[in-house]
């Protein structure tokens, strides 16, 4: 078997799973995605990247669109934790030991650029990692959001970070990469909260540093730049509707109160 070939190397007796159709649809892409030694595989085009968003909408679907039975990475973790019950310790090392194969060979991949198939390895990891292993399940989690960010699939990295996140709290490259993913998303408050929270884990960390000073001069010129549109359509609007009396936002002048930063509105007859 190739280094990154994704198909999973073990038996369904061996893998907890919910549902067949989805051990179906694994076995497929694993054999699909077979590569020889990474020269002649595509990791660019638009119809590739439709096909690993589908696929990856199947291994994990949102909870709106299909049930979560259907995804070991949305499954009720009641029911996860009872299916866990049933497993001797042993079977429980083996299958984290199996999930680190996983990773492993996602490792691999991401090394020479073969992201989709990395973020498919990462995925089977996840499918048979128990639950009870946080600290793997949040490297899993992790790793995939990096595949992802290669392939600009910034929201579901996002989500793999939060949830890498869930398992473990302290996980600061989880939290500097969900950062990144944030600032390169234009959500610059969630950044800056990231990088905040990076900093509390990590003190010397000269990104983080560097972000936290840098992002509420952003911050501001962004509100003070949506404040100034949205006074801009108001005074449109206030135009239109004040015209056929003859009037215009010019006859109204808004004066701010420096102790409350609130405005109050005077009537001018004839504005000059």
């Amino acid at each position: 078997m190739d280094e990154c070939t994704t198909s999973s190397g073990v038996t369904k007796n061996d893998i907890p799973t919910n549902e067949e159709a989805v051990n179906n649809l694994l076995g497929e892409l694993g054999d699909s995605l077979k590569i020889s030694n990474g020269a002649d595989q595509k990791v660019d085009g638009e119809e590739e990247d439709e096909e690993f968003k589908d696929a990856v909408d199947q291994l994990l679907p949102d909870a709106e669109d299909s049930p979560k039975s259907q995804s070991d990475d949305y499954i009720d973790e009641e029911k996860l934790k009872e299916k866990e019950a049933a497993y001797s310790e042993e079977d429980l090392k083996r299958l984290k030991e199996e999930a680190n194969d996983f990773k492993l060979k996602g490792n691999q991949c991401f090394k020479i650029g073969e992201y989709k198939e990395s973020a498919l390895a990462y995925t089977e990891g996840l499918r048979i990692c128990p639950l009870m292993y946080n600290q793997e399940r949040a490297i899993l989690y992790s790793n995939r959001a990096a595949a992802k960010m290669k392939i600009d699939l910034k929201e579901s990295a996002i989500e793999d970070c939060s949830n890498a996140i869930q398992h473990d709290p302290n996980y600061v490259k989880a939290v500097m990469r969900r950062a990144q993913l944030y600032e390169q998303s234009e959500k610059l408050d969630e950044a800056l909260a990231d990088y905040q929270r990076v900093l509390e884990i990590d003190p010397s960390n000269k990104e983080a540093s560097g972000a936290t000073r840098r992002l509420p001069h952003e911050i501001n010129e962004r509100n003070e730049k949506m404040k100034t549109e949205m006074l801009g359509k108001l005074k449109d609007l206030g135009n239109m509707v004040l015209k056929p009396f003859g009037l215009s936002t010019n006859n109204f002048q808004m004066v701010q109160d420096p102790n409350t930063g609130g405005y109050s509105i005077s009537f001018n007859q004839n504005p000059r």
